[in-house]
């Protein structure tokens, strides 16, 4: 594949609902530009965009992938994105790679609820963006209704580029509304033919409306626009340029992937409608914590942004990286100036899928790959050394849903335990967390399928097999009431013998753990305190109720006594914790458990379920805040133990619309009826 400079390079992100045929387009580009002699299919397995075990299985996209094309001397890069909304991390990577934006609407289904997200990311990176309107050969298709869902949702600034000759199964051509020409297709090959005569008064209109857009892009054409002079062919394309880069203007195009129908319009749109890199501008990033301003430039130093990073146990790591200034050769020395370490290149290549195709250079504005990159993850900078820069990371959405890890074989853990931090490697959206308190190793994501993949990628790729249970949760133990008891410990059969004797009271406290003495007359020695403190803080690791650790617990050792041969200090430190056992059964113990403040994004129309379900979780509802785009913040406490599944349930009570965060807050107590059933838990698993 040759060099293209900044000017001939085109990056644009698929996005769009699960199933609505981005991995089909990129299929039948690569078909309808000659790269492949047939058109691979999802349901086959053979596509170029989806190459791993998991997406061949499942039938899905699972990751991004990067597919250059060449086409009438541009090079676009279309990044695939996966639809499915455990994925998302996968889509925030493809939009910091890209310059606009292509959401993919299924004609035959309308605006979805990954088509409204897809434009809300696409707002989030303030990236221009059209519609391409798939598989419009579907049966019972009407364009104009379409058309009007994607208006009412999307506003005016949306525009039909394109107009379908037939409708539904009868639909067998386009019409360019701007170039003014219709073409009819067999498969990939299209033949000029005349646009219907139904279609004129709708084309006059379409056009009437773009040209006061393009008219807003420029005052000279605002004037000439008022003063009734056409605008030359130059000025149109110009000015739809300059509105659609300053999203004033959401072109649609319309096609049928599947069947190759109109990949030569939207490659040719593509080409002189969508902006190149140099277009953008400048990138921001920083050095020595002050902003540098960087060009799209081949001309500039060296920088670049891994976006995307593929762990494969064969080939070893493979980091995908966009140049965001100067240029990159194969024999080049780099540097990662997030982690501060030089790397060095394992060769220089794009990827086209898995394949890799060797280069001698990228330029500013194209997306290229190396392996073998010793410190370099997702989100990192590299950059020329003696001209240092750092980019922003990628800013992941948080795990939302937590489970157990259990291995199914013994002796595996460390197996698993590398593994999986292998595969954060190349998902950031999924963490791996070791809980202290449980001892349990936790997986973290954001739903069930992309937990689900992760397993089976440990299967398939690193040959360990593991069970996924829900995590258990960390209680704590503590008292309500005040008791005074005794503690005794006396061993005396022949030899040294042992003795301790204390007299503690146990009261609740604001601190963790306070140990006070109230000794009077030297009833314990001095230098027993320590003991007794001692033996006291090791007993606050198992309650008497459920064997949980204890807190918010005062001690004050009051009285006591002491035998001058056989006291010592293992004597009063036992001493110390019979005392505890007592004192901590008789001062009304409880169980606590951790409370958490939940945040819940969501549409207005899901209020009434999503707050009676947070009151079934035993959850309060503490305030909402309307948000600008409609939507409501909830914010609400709820207790641990009711919310392991929430993300699953947010998303079907929500169809995936709702998000949510949380964080701990505090210890409270739990329901008797509810401790009960924690108690006996606790005793049947000793």
């Amino acid at each position: 594949m040759k060099t293209y400079q900044t000017e001939q390079i085109r990056n644009i992100a698929l996005i769009g609902h699960g199933s609505c045929g981005k991995t089909t387009l990129t299929e039948a580009i690569l078909f309808a530009t000659g790269v492949t002699t047939r058109q691979g299919r999802v349901d086959d397995g053979n596509t170029v965009s989806d190459f791993n075990k998991e997406e061949i299985a499942r039938k899905v996209s699972i990751g991004t992938s990067v597919i250059p094309i060449e086409y009438d001397n541009i090079k676009i890069n279309f990044v695939d994105t996966p639809g499915y909304f455990d994925f998302v991390g996968e889509v925030y990577g493809a939009l910091r790679a890209s310059e606009s934006v292509l959401i993919l609407v299924d004609a035959s289904a309308g605006v979805e609820v990954g088509t409204e997200k897809s434009w809300k990311y696409a707002e989030e990176y303030n990236l221009p963006r059209a519609i391409y309107v798939n598989k419009m050969d579907k049966e019972n298709v009407e364009f104009n209704k379409v058309l009007d869902a994607i208006t009412n949702q999307f506003g005016n600034k949306v525009v039909p580029f394109t107009l379908p000759i037939g409708e539904g199964v009868g639909f067998k051509g386009i019409v360019d509304v701007i170039e003014e020409v219709a073409y009819e297709y067999n498969g990939k090959n299209s033949k000029k033919v005349d646009i219907p005569a139904e279609l004129h008064s709708e084309i006059e209109s379409i056009k009437d409306s773009l040209m006061e857009k393009v008219a807003e892009t420029d005052e000279e054409l605002m004037e000439k626009y008022f003063e009734g002079e056409a605008f030359t062919q130059e000025e149109i394309r110009k000015g739809i340029k300059a509105a659609i880069r300053n999203r004033d203007l959401i072109p649609v195009i319309i096609g049928s992937a599947e069947k190759t129908m109109g990949m030569d319009v939207l490659l040719n749109f593509i080409k002189n409608y969508m902006p190149n890199p140099a277009e953008i501008g400048s990138v921001v990033g920083y050095k020595d914590e002050e902003k540098v301003e960087r060009k799209l430039d081949a001309k500039e130093p060296f920088s670049a942004l891994v976006f995307k990073t593929i762990v494969d146990p064969f080939v070893g790591k493979l980091s995908i990286f966009k140049v965001l200034s100067g240029k990159i050769t194969k024999d080049q020395e780099i540097y990662n100036s997030s982690k501060d370490e030089n790397e060095k290149l394992g060769g220089l290549f794009v990827l086209r899928g898995k394949n890799q195709i060797e280069v001698s250079e990228i330029v500013a504005g194209d997306i290229g790959a190396t392996s073998k990159l010793q410190y370099t993850q997702t989100g990192n900078t590299l950059c020329d050394k003696f001209n240092t820069i750092v980019y922003d990371k990628i800013n992941y959405p948080k795990p939302t849903l937590y489970l157990a890890v259990e291995p199914k074989a013994k002796g595996d853990e460390e197996k698993i335990s590398a593994a999986l931090s292998r595969l954060t490697d190349e998902d950031p959206t999924f963490v791996v967390e070791r809980n202290a308190e449980t001892k349990q190793l936790l997986i973290g994501g954001q739903g069930n399928m992309q937990l689900a993949v992760i397993i089976d990628k440990l299967k398939n790729q690193f040959g360990v097999e593991v069970n996924l249970t829900k995590p258990k949760v960390a209680y704590r133990e503590t008292i309500k009431g005040t008791a005074s008891v005794q503690g005794k410990h006396k061993k005396q059969s022949g030899g040294a013998g042992q003795y301790g004797d204390v007299h503690i009271r146990f009261e609740p406290s604001e601190k963790d753990f306070e140990f006070a003495e109230e000794v009077f007359g030297g009833a314990v020695p001095k230098n027993f305190f320590p003991a007794v403190e001692k033996g006291l803080r090791e007993s606050l690791e198992h309650g008497v109720l459920a064997g949980y650790p204890v807190v918010n617990i005062k001690a004050t050792l009051f009285d006591g006594s002491y035998h001058p041969v056989d006291s010592n200090e293992m004597a009063f430190k036992i001493a110390a914790s019979l005392a505890f056992k007592k004192g901590m059964e008789q001062a009304k113990p409880v169980l606590l458990e951790p409370i958490m403040r939940v945040e819940i994004l969501i549409p207005e129309e899901y209020m009434g379920d999503v707050m009676g379900d947070m009151n079934k979780r035993r959850g309060r509802i503490l305030g909402m805040e309307p948000q600008g785009d409609g939507t409501q913040l909830v914010i609400a406490e709820a207790p641990q133990a009711e919310l392991f599944e929430y993300a699953i349930d947010l998303r079907s009570m929500t169809q995936a619309r709702g998000s949510f965060t949380m964080e701990f807050l505090r210890y409270e107590e739990v329901p008797a009826n509810i401790a009960e059933k924690i108690i006996e838990e606790a005793k049947k698993a000793e």
